[in-house]
């Protein structure tokens, strides 16, 4: 398969806390918003779990 044969990748969609908004479009807006919410389930899923093991830890020690 030579280089050219291959489809070109499609960047991955980064987005910048403070980041200009006026050039994106409403449907890159969407993309953005439907980035940034999975990344907020994501992180508060994360936060969950390192709340439980910190409460069993705490339940442990606790005297």
């Amino acid at each position: 398969m030579a280089l050219f044969d291959e489809e070109p990748r499609k960047k991955k969609l980064v987005h910048e806390i403070g980041q200009d908004l006026a050039t994106l479009s409403v449907g890159e807006l969407a993309e953005r918003i439907d980035l940034l919410r999975e990344e907020i389930s994501r992180l508060e899923t994360e936060k969950a779990a390192k709340s439980t093991t910190r409460s069993a830890a705490d339940a442990l020690f606790k005297r």
